[in-house]
């Protein structure tokens, strides 16, 4: 593995937690949609929040979510600034605003820019939607505090490093920080004892 030849310390992630699940998102509007349903809460809780939201007739689709009510958004277990939040989300795609088809062609930097142009749809969940929707190889969501953890438990660091100087540590992991951070995620798990689950 290149990266465990870059940094010796990810060679030891998979000999200890066992082999790295796979994780994948839609790449479209659902996926994105599920990355909100994640922001600021555990993986647990975002997993119920999901069952719940998807199950709602026309939730998945822009025009369809957009003609849910608050009560039934509520009712999934959003939030109300989260229901701002997939509304947002929801009418730019709907207006084109956003339009995943062009995102998939755009570098990294602009397509998080233009995710994160959203209201409520910060670097953190823009990241994220390009590391596991559109499988980016080369993202790093340094906002991410598992990750931070994660690499603090693993090379034993006196501190956990906060989100800028977690982003410059990555650096040195490029062209594979979207597997660092799959590595981090997954070391963090095994780490604590929590259940693999769905990532963030």
């Amino acid at each position: 593995m290149a990266l465990g030849r870059a940094d010796p310390d990810f060679a030891r992630i998979l000999p200890a937690a066992g082999p790295l699940p796979w994780r994948r998102r839609d790449p479209g509007f659902p996926g994105l949609l599920r990355a909100i349903c994640g922001q600021m809460i555990s993986n647990q809780a975002a997993a119920a929040i999901w069952g719940r939201l998807s199950a709602l007739p026309g939730a998945l689709e822009p025009a369809g979510l957009l003609a849910l009510s608050e009560d039934a958004l509520r009712g999934a277990g959003l939030s109300r600034p989260k229901v701002l939040h997939v509304r947002a989300l929801a009418a730019a795609v709907a207006e084109g605003r956003l339009e995943f088809a062009a995102l998939r062609a755009t570098p990294d930097e602009e397509a998080v820019a233009a995710i994160a142009a959203i209201p409520g749809l910060g670097p953190w969940t823009a990241q994220v939607h390009l590391l596991f929707g559109f499988e980016r190889p080369d993202v790093f969501p340094a906002g991410d505090l598992a990750l931070a953890a994660g690499l603090t438990h693993l090379k034993g660091l006196a501190e956990r490093p906060k989100p800028k100087a977690l982003a410059e540590m990555a650096l040195a992991w490029s062209p594979w920080r979207s597997l660092a951070a799959r590595l981090l995620w997954h070391h963090w798990r095994h780490a604590t004892g929590r259940p693999a689950g769905e990532a963030p």
